[in-house]
């Protein structure tokens, strides 16, 4: 979704896709190195349907394989012909939200290695999300428009849209990894194995009885992989509709950053494109 995010922003803002489409690798890069370094944390050993890339190989060529490709994009920039005043913007916008996204691994990772003594808020977990998932998604829109030759406002409010679009793609990703897990390429309820403190896991801590919220903590503090409990933590979390809660939320999260990017972009073919990119990163089946 990175790189077509690249090339729409790009035309949105009146620039042509020519101008962008050797940069388009950037984000997509940086987003497979930090996946490399995730299926690790969470000691995840599949992805994408294959064994991930610590379990083929091994964690030392894992680590280094996810820290270099951290720094190919600089590369890509530096070795552009681009005007000096348009890299360095580049460069920030890459360092800034590159960070950003570690600072929001590190929330997650702190959440459900059972570190925190509280449960996260959901205005934390969306924070989280902005961090760890909607950096990346506002990294390319920032870096479209910029291609593409777009003002401030534009850069800003793109990057801002893309961001709550990314947060809409991760809590949609947080509802397949127990709705579709077989399509996504993951083990069944993943994220449930991880002990990740979701939306949906948010929602019934706050809805469920004392219980129920209890026991569910408990399977998420286990780390397990047993089906049977996945199987009991899910149907908890279906019991009071968390999942509808998540489906309303991406929603509402859309059409709110919509209404901003719609004051700042002339009506144009990809202007319609851009808001039919970000219905459909919502109504994804996989």
């Amino acid at each position: 979704m990175r790189p077509i995010l690249i090339l729409i922003c790009c035309e949105a803002v009146g620039g042509k896709v020519e101008d962008a489409l050797s940069f388009t690798p950037i984000p997509e890069i940086i987003h497979n190195g930090t996946l490399v370094a995730d299926d690790i944390e969470d000691n995840s050993n599949l992805r994408r349907g294959k064994p991930s890339i610590h379990v083929a190989y091994g964690v030392d060529i894992a680590i280094n394989l996810s820290s270099t490709m951290m720094m190919l994009p600089i590369q890509i920039i530096r070795d552009s012909g681009l005007p000096p005043e348009t890299k360095n913007k580049a460069y920030d916008i890459i360092s800034t939200l590159l960070l950003k996204c570690h600072i929001g691994q590190a929330a997650d990772i702190y959440w459900h290695t059972g570190k925190s003594a509280t449960i996260p808020s959901e205005a934390e977990y969306f924070q989280m999300c902005s961090d760890k998932t909607g950096a990346l998604a506002s990294m390319a829109a920032q870096l479209g428009a910029l291609l593409g030759g777009g003002n401030e406002e534009q850069i800003t409010i793109l990057g801002s849209f893309a961001e709550k679009a990314g947060v809409a793609f991760q809590v949609q990703d947080d509802i397949l990894d127990f709705e579709a897990a077989g399509a996504t390429g993951k083990e069944y309820a993943d994220d449930i194995s991880e002990g990740k403190r979701t939306l949906l896991v948010i929602h019934t801590l706050n809805k469920a009885p004392a219980e129920e919220r209890n026991r569910l903590l408990q399977i998420l503090n286990m780390r397990t992989k047993d089906e049977k409990l996945l199987r009991e933590a899910v149907a908890i979390i279906k019991k009071h509709n968390s999942i509808e809660y998540a489906q309303q939320a991406m929603h509402n999260l859309i059409e709110d950053a919509w209404k901003q990017v719609d004051a700042v972009l002339r009506e144009s073919e990809a202007k319609v494109k851009l808001k039919q990119f970000s219905q459909m990163l919502v109504n994804r089946l996989v």
